[in-house]
């Protein structure tokens, strides 16, 4: 086991209905290591009225717990399906702005490597998915927040078995450079 200094932190991010914890899954079996799961994701389907701001600020820091409690686990790379960046991009949309505390906490929390779920799988119907007929707009808005960031990451495309194998690749470039 790694210590947790050494351990490379690979983000899993994109739009909705991209596969990102599908191929969190399979990236983690395939490096032998564990994967952080989206915690807005049990978060939301508790909820039994509308997210609010102080939701957006539980899920921000929700998230950044779970990374805390799974890096301890993980084998030479962590494996994030999301960040807390989804947060930032949530907030904007739904109340124009994001909390002040997450906007600060961005910079101070990189990732090693992004892989950039692309759109181009058809859209999974689930009840916790908002917006089907946005996702350009939200894939527009990705590519814009990483760059912000000065953030490294790669757009990952193809089938769900192409999406594997050129993650695989993206990530073996990256740990093997």
């Amino acid at each position: 086991m790694s210590e947790g200094s050494s351990v490379k932190k690979i983000a899993i991010v994109g739009p909705e209905s991209t596969g990102k914890s599908t191929i969190s899954a399979q990236l983690a079996d395939h490096y032998d290591t564990v994967w952080v799961p989206e915690y807005a994701r049990e978060y939301c389907a508790a909820l039994t009225n509308p997210c609010t701001w102080e939701d957006e600020i539980n899920m921000f820091r929700g998230q950044l717990e779970l990374e805390k409690q799974y890096l301890p686990k993980a084998n030479k790379i962590l494996i994030c399906d999301t960040t807390f960046i989804t947060v930032k991009i949530w907030s904007d949309h739904m109340f124009g702005e994001s909390p002040q505390e997450v906007v600060d906490q961005l910079p101070k929390h990189p990732y090693d490597l992004y892989l950039l779920m692309n759109i181009d799988l058809p859209w999974q119907e689930d009840p916790l998915r908002d917006f089907p007929h946005m996702r350009e707009h939200f894939m527009e808005v990705w590519h814009k927040e990483l760059k912000a960031l000065d953030a490294t990451y790669h757009l990952i495309s193809g089938s769900e078995h192409e999406r594997l194998k050129n993650a695989i690749g993206e990530i073996n470039g990256f740990l093997y450079q």
